[in-house]
């Protein structure tokens, strides 16, 4: 039963350091484990195989579309034509509507669009557990509330509320600023590469840490008062 043990999570990522991310982030979430981290389709595919010969088969697959040797809406078409029932949400950048309407069409139960914050992660996660709850085998039949239920779980309530006066499209460039730079910035070294005010970088970079999604931490060595930097966790 989805209630009594962890889930068991496979991550799909070409990119070693997302994929790490990723496998950090289940870690942070109550009732999920990972499995394995893998960066190909191919990978992930026998990786499926071996876990049922295995009987511990995987709950949940963290599928990017962007792979380097399949897409991966092909490995998603591979799984169910393999059998195997697993979950998959699609965590990529792909914004394409035909991806995403095939995506769909192909098994995908969810869909975040990177970056994405850890609570945009979290709430993937927890829905997909409640989903997997209204969906537990209590006799091998269903009723019509409790498919009505696991549906309404994987939807999102509504939109994530930030803060007056924040937009999601200056929070997403910030997030990738950080993701991207791979050191510490200061407010002032983000500001001028995104052509923003310090004091509006610093408030986003404060949301950010106060979301646990950055490490805020003193700048040792600068003049004057002291200075901040913001390191993506």
């Amino acid at each position: 039963m989805a209630a009594e043990r962890d889930l068991r999570v496979l991550i799909v990522d070409d990119e070693p350091l997302t994929a790490q991310a990723h496998a950090d982030y289940v870690h942070r979430v109550p009732g999920y484990a990972v499995d394995a981290v893998v960066l190909t389709g191919s990978e992930a595919l026998a990786r499926l195989d071996e876990a049922v010969a295995g009987g511990t088969p995987v709950d949940l697959v963290l599928l990017d579309m962007n792979l380097a040797d399949l897409h991966g809406l092909d490995v998603a078409r591979r799984i169910r034509g393999r059998g195997h029932p697993v979950d998959i949400i699609a965590i990529t950048a792909v914004r394409d509507l035909y991806v995403v309407k095939t995506a769909l069409s192909a098994g995908v139960t969810q869909y975040l669009i990177k970056p994405f914050t850890f609570a945009a992660f979290r709430e993937k996660l927890e829905n997909h557990r409640r989903f997997r709850l209204n969906l537990a085998d209590d006799g091998g039949t269903a009723t019509q509330a409790s498919i009505d239920s696991a549906l309404a779980a994987l939807r999102t309530v509504g939109p994530t509320r930030l803060p007056k006066g924040l937009l999601e499209e200056t929070l997403t460039a910030i997030s990738r600023a950080l993701q991207e730079a791979g050191r510490a910035l200061s407010a002032t070294e983000v500001a001028e590469a995104l052509e923003l005010s310090r004091v509006t970088a610093r408030r986003y970079l404060e949301y950010l840490a106060g979301l646990d999604q950055a490490v805020k931490s003193p700048r040792h060595g600068t003049p004057g008062r002291p200075e901040y930097e913001y390191r993506w966790r």
